[in-house]
This record gives C-alpha cells, sequence and structure tokens, in this order.
C-alpha cells in the first residue's frame, strides 16, 4: 500500500544539486560578503548574478547540456563562479591542474572532448602548446586577473569580462533533470601511465559538500581561505560548501606562508584547507608573522598521511585541525578522524597520534571499512592485521570516464578499491600503513614507509621527509630516505639514521639517506614515483 498513489512529483521531489546553496545565499543573504579577491569584494547577491550571466553566455556560445568547459585557472574569483556557471547551463565542469605540461593537458583536452576553456594568463604558454598537440578545438575564453602582473598572452577572441556581459544575470537556469547528471570531471594523477577522467554527480557533489559542514561542525558565515586548489576534487566540494553556509571565499593565487598570515589577520579567517606540506610551511614560518592573530582559526589537512609530529605542531600554532582522507574518487575527503572527548585528557603528543589516523566515514558516505583485497572480508579489529581501505556510498564518484573496465575494477564486490593498506584499530578507527605500492619488502619483511618517515619527522633538522625502497642484492629491498631540511639546519646522514635507531626496529632503519629539495605536485603530495627514479643515485 505504501508503493500506491505515492508517487514523486514536483511537489515532494527535486534532484540533489549543489547549485540549490547559491541561491538560496543570495536570496536569504544577497549583503553578505561572498568574495574577497585584492581589491574585489562582492557579495552573494553580485556573485549569483555573475554566475548566472556565465551560464547564459556559454549557452549563447553553443555550450549544450553534458558539454565539457575546461578551467585553466588558479583560485581567483572565476574559479568559484566557473562551479556554478558551468553546471548552471547543464554542461560539465573540467578543473585542470595548473601545474601539467602541455602533453598531459593535451590528453585531457582531447579525452574530456572539451568545448570551451577558460585560461588565466599566467598559463596561457602551456595551453598555447597543448591546443598545438590535440584535436579539441575548445572555444578559448581568457581570464584578466587584476592581481596577476607577470607574463602572459591572450590566446582567444573573447575575455572573461567581456563574456559575463553578453550573458542575462537574470538567466532561469535548471536543476538537472537527474541528480545522477554529471557536474564535473577530474583527472588522476597518472603516475603510472594516462591520467583516469573521475566523474562527479550533482547528487555526489551536494552530499560531501554537505558533509564537510557537518564534520567542521561549519557554522553560518565562515571566512574560508583557499590555500587549497581549487581544481584539486573541486577544492574537496568547498566552493558548495562556503555557499551552503553563506560564507567568504577568500582568494589565493599561490601558497605563500607571509600572504596566508596575513589574510588570516586582516579578513579575520575561520577556515582553511590543505595538504601537510602548507600546514608545515606555516609551522616553520617566522614568529613574526603570525602576530596578531587572536581569533579561532580552524584547518583540515588531508593528502598523505600527516605525521603525528605536523599535528602536534598545529596545535602549538593554536590553529584546531581536522584530519580528513580520502582520494579523487570519492569527492576528496570522505572520512574523518573524529575527535573524542577523552582524548582532551592525553598528552600533545598522544592527541597527535590519535589525530593522525583516518578516522570513520563522512556522515553521509554509507561505508567505509578496512578488508582483505582477495576475500573482501573484514579485517579483524586488532590494530595489526592489514587490508585494503574501502569505501561505498554517497560519495563516490560515478566511475571512471570512457573506462569501463577500470570503473568495473575500481568497484568490484560492491566498494571501491583505494590502494590504500590499513588497519583497523580497537576503536573501529581506520589507520593507514601505507599505499600497496610503498609498502618496502626487506628480508621478508614488511616496512610501512609512513612509519619511518613519522619518525624522520621528529627530528629538530627535517621539513620534510619521503621513504622509498632501494633495491639490496642481500635484503631485497631497504629503506632510503629523502629529506629537506628546515631553512638554516644542518644534520648528516649518520645523525639521521642514528635518530631512527633509537625509535624503530633495525631493519626499519633507512640505510641511505639524500637531502635536497623533493619533487610535490600542485596539491603538495611527495611525488614518490620521481624518488623511485633517484635511488640509484644513494649511497
Amino acid at each position: 500500500m505504501y508503493a500506491t498513489g505515492l508517487d514523486k512529483n514536483a511537489a515532494n521531489f527535486a534532484a540533489l544539486t549543489p547549485l540549490d546553496f547559491i541561491a538560496r545565499a543570495a536570496e536569504v543573504y544577497p549583503e553578505r560578503l561572498a568574495i574577497v579577491h585584492g581589491a574585489i569584494r562582492r557579495n552573494w547577491a553580485q556573485t549569483y548574478a555573475r554566475c548566472r550571466q556565465l551560464a547564459s553566455a556559454l549557452e549563447k556560445a553553443g555550450i549544450r547540456p553534458g558539454d565539457t568547459v575546461a578551467a585553466m585557472l588558479p583560485n581567483i574569483p572565476a574559479m568559484v563562479e566557473a562551479h556554478f556557471g558551468v553546471p548552471m547551463c547543464g554542461a560539465v565542469l573540467n578543473t585542470l591542474n595548473t601545474r601539467l605540461d602541455a602533453e598531459a593537458l593535451a590528453f585531457m583536452l582531447d579525452h574530456g572532448e572539451a568545448r570551451a576553456i577558460l585560461v588565466d594568463r599566467e598559463f596561457a604558454a602551456v595551453i598555447r602548446l597543448a591546443l598545438l598537440r590535440c584535436e579539441a578545438k575548445p572555444l578559448i575564453i581568457d581570464v584578466d586577473d587584476p592581481e596577476y602582473n607577470g607574463p602572459g598572452e591572450a590566446l582567444g577572441s573573447l575575455d572573461y569580462e567581456g563574456l559575463l556581459a553578453s550573458g542575462d544575470a537574470h538567466y532561469a537556469w535548471q536543476p538537472p533533470k537527474d541528480e545522477w547528471d554529471a557536474i564535473c570531471l577530474n583527472y588522476t594523477s597518472g603516475t603510472t601511465g594516462n591520467p583516469k577522467g573521475v566523474v562527479y554527480s550533482h547528487r555526489g557533489a551536494q552530499l560531501a559538500a554537505v558533509s564537510n559542514i557537518l564534520e567542521w561542525d561549519m557554522p553560518k558565515f565562515p571566512v574560508y581561505l583557499w590555500t587549497l586548489p581549487l581544481f584539486h576534487c573541486n577544492g574537496w566540494t568547498f566552493p558548495w560548501t562556503i555557499a551552503a553556509r553563506a560564507g567568504v571565499n577568500v582568494c589565493l593565487r599561490k601558497v605563500d606562508a607571509a600572504q596566508i598570515f596575513a589574510l588570516i589577520r586582516s579578513e579575520k579567517v575561520s577556515h582553511y584547507c590543505g595538504a601537510p606540506i602548507v600546514h608545515n610551511l606555516l609551522i616553520n614560518a617566522p614568529k613574526e608573522w603570525r602576530a596578531g592573530i587572536s581569533h579561532s582559526v580552524k584547518a583540515m589537512v588531508a593528502g598523505a598521511a600527516p605525521p603525528a609530529a605536523m599535528i602536534e605542531g598545529m596545535g602549538e600554532l593554536g590553529f584546531e585541525i581536522t584530519h580528513v582522507y580520502g582520494l579523487t574518487e570519492v569527492y576528496g575527503p570522505a572520512s574523518v578522524c573524529a575527535k573524542q572527548a577523552d582524548w582532551e585528557a592525553l598528552p600533545l603528543g598522544e592527541q597527535a597520534r590519535l589525530n593522525a589516523r583516518q578516522g570513520v566515514r563522512y556522515h553521509l558516505e554509507s561505508g567505509l571499512t578496512v578488508l582483505d583485497p582477495a576475500t573482501l572480508q573484514p579485517v579483524p579489529a586488532d590494530g595489526q592485521t592489514m587490508g585494503e581501505i574501502m569505501f561505498r556510498g554517497n560519495i563516490a564518484m560515478k566511475g571512471y570516464l570512457k573506462n569501463p573496465k577500470a570503473t568495473s575494477e575500481a568497484f568490484a564486490g560492491g566498494w571501491f578499491h583505494t590502494g590504500d593498506l590499513a588497519v583497523l584499530d580497537p576503536d573501529g578507527y581506520v589507520k593507514i600503513k601505507d599505499r600497496s605500492k610503498d609498502i618496502i619488502i626487506s628480508g621478508g619483511e614488511n616496512i610501512s614507509s609512513i612509519e619511518v618517515e613519522d619518525v624522520l619527522y621528529r627530528h629538530p633538522a627535517v621539513l620534510v621527509a619521503a621513504v622509498v625502497a632501494k633495491p639490496d642484492e642481500k635484503w631485497g629491498e631497504t629503506p632510503c630516505a629523502f629529506i629537506e631540511l628546515r631553512s638554516g639546519a644542518t644534520v648528516t646522514a649518520e645523525e639521521i639514521i642514528a635518530h631512527c635507531k633509537t625509535q624503530l626496529a633495525g631493519f626499519k632503519v633507512p640505510r641511505h639517506v639524500v637531502f635536497g629539495e623533493l619533487p610535490k605536485t600542485s596539491t603538495g603530495k611527495i611525488q614518490k614515483f620521481e624518488l623511485r627514479k633517484r635511488v640509484d643515485q644513494a649511497v
């Protein structure tokens, strides 16, 4: 009887979409500040109007529902607007990694069949080279950011502000016909071949955005600093999260510690996100840069598993840190190390150890667990037995674009397979041990590179550390440490090894130490695949 005469209709059902958030922000809080970027300060009414103009103008330019619109932009107002304006006309936003080379960008433009591309002048040269390599001939829209004073050419016949001027600020955008429709396309790093195109839905984007609010207990009107690249998992869906809370988007073209502290102080920034390297940058900045910041600042960290020393350092800085975990395929973060009240009575070091775990599922993700990858059976919650982290639920991608084989493999057994190896602690919290490809097998013993890195980070001279396997005739593999030192610090390889011996079993201690700057992605993750190419240099 509950299935009869109780159908969905316009009065009781609407497709979930994060585009609703900006409409409500503009309706309820039209005069509240929405965007800060240099001299630019726009409220939610103005921002909503510009997003509608963008949608209208793209439609007039021939962009149709299901078309891909790429964006090669830093964290500027146009990038925030693209997260609303592009899907408002039914198109799919493909935010491109601004650190990539022309060859990789050409692949993405072709694979995603880009019909238009927004290009900041800073990246015009590499996009010009990419377009020479690819078959796609997208409409080029030049974006001239007044905060950029460097070189750059105009590639197209349209500029962004001119395009917006041709659009209708009252454009009657429509929600998706189906909440499962694609809203965004994001490419994985492609370190072992061509990158895969991860497709997000309107439904998943809205639920991920709302989960961010729930995990952070985010109040109305947060002031959010864009230290996290907006191209990375669509800024972990925070463009939509901030609109839902009618907050302020404080834009930042590049990560710079002095500017970050200045903006935190002047704009009263309340929230920001980033990889561990971003937080380490702030921890190690001159103390005078932090002067005058007395208000509460909440930071979210994800990426590589953060060393406990970094979490401890953020606590000493006075910033409240929340550790989340995820991947591009789960909209960025989909688990959180939810803090327990009784942890506060523990020593700071023990709090940091507990907070370094990957934790428990997001509110609106239905499953997170550690399974045996061969049998898909749960591992015991003993903190020892290793398995693979797997997700399932609403905060998971639609799949990989044009790649049914990879999609099927990723979702085998009804779970998304992350490739991250972990244990399940007795309290039900997940703790990463390593990526499956990063485990070092020495003399038949498994060594977690993360465990060794955590010890390295506790040496006062170490700023950044990474450990990879070095082939060894006797042991098969041994740990090789790559270390970037703090400014002005000096230390020898022998001293580093001696430090490790005090905290690690002998077979886990690095046999080789290499000093120098470590290669990193644009989101601050250390590129271990590059380090593996360098292990032969280690003596």
